[in-house]
């Protein structure tokens, strides 16, 4: 969960005007950027902003803690952002495998030739936020509200299940695809080369090691250290010994890293005025 949230609920009791605001501005930045990574857009995120954190003033000083105000508000931003994509509601949602997302033989001989940490791969690291905001985006939007909770918003795949009502596996296949297709696109913009468009049909029939597909299907569940002791210790074992699953596992590690560390602002004269107007109908509703 994001340290702004635990600051926000303990300062929500508090009966200083100056703590109010403060409480107040985190929510505010928290709504924001969380819209902007879900819904994509500018507009979209403010309307959003403004919309839910309204709505939200009379129930503030009744959520008890930190996790119940995090479920609560992301919950009810969701909803908000649902409702205002600019995407056609009745257009099909894409769903995405496995094998849709496995790196191509030339991709991975491509990724066992890069030096991580040479100067290119730390530049390639640095790249804009731009570059990763466009790259979440074009994660289709189920995948994508799971990948934004999880990695930018820094919440557990439990929280996660509870605000989408999904179950917690269900919650761990879709982070993972959703990793897995946004570190493909990091790759593609990177590479210069345009993202793949072909079916998994279509795809190469290249010959691949069955033990690499089960690695590769897990790799999310190993790198966030919630397999059991007897799977753990055999993916390490296959990991330690097939080079291309370690210049993979690498390159994911770092999306999801890129995404982890990802700030969206939201200082704006706007806001701040957004913000005033706010305290004064928070303090009339506590008085």
């Amino acid at each position: 969960m994001r340290p702004e949230l635990i600051e926000a609920s303990g300062l929500l009791r508090s009966p200083d005007p100056a703590a109010m605001e403060r409480a107040l501005d985190l929510l505010q930045k928290t709504v924001f950027s969380f819209s902007m990574k879900v819904c994509g857009h500018r507009e979209d995120a403010e309307d959003t902003m403004q919309d839910v954190l309204f709505k939200s003033l009379p129930h503030l000083r009744k959520i008890e803690n930190p996790q119940a105000l995090a479920v609560w508000l992301y919950k009810v931003t969701r909803n908000r952002c649902w409702m205002s994509r600019r995407k056609s509601r009745f257009a099909p949602e894409h769903t995405l495998s496995l094998d849709e997302l496995m790196p191509e033989p030339a991709e991975l001989e491509a990724l066992l030739h890069t030096a991580v940490h040479s100067p290119e791969a730390q530049a390639i690291s640095n790249q804009n936020a731009e570059q990763l905001h466009q790259a979440v985006q074009r994660i289709p939007a189920k995948y994508r509200l799971i990948l934004v909770l999880h990695d930018m918003e820094e919440l557990s795949a439990a929280e996660v299940a509870k605000i989408t009502g999904l179950q917690e596996g269900t919650v761990r296949v879709r982070l993972h695809r959703a990793r897995l297709f946004v570190r493909r696109e990091l790759a593609a913009r990177t590479s210069g080369k345009a993202r793949p468009a072909t079916k998994p049909s279509q795809r190469s029939n290249a010959r691949r090691s069955v033990d690499c597909k089960r690695i590769f299907a897990g790799l999310s569940d190993y790198m966030d250290d919630t397999l059991d002791e007897a799977t753990c210790t055999r993916f390490r074992d296959h990991i330690q010994d097939c080079a291309p699953c370690v210049a993979f596992l690498e390159d994911l590690s770092r999306a999801v890293e890129r995404c982890r560390t990802s700030e969206v602002p939201c200082e704006s004269t706007s806001a701040r005025a957004l913000r005033k107007v706010l305290l004064q109908e928070y303090q009339r509703l506590t008085a």
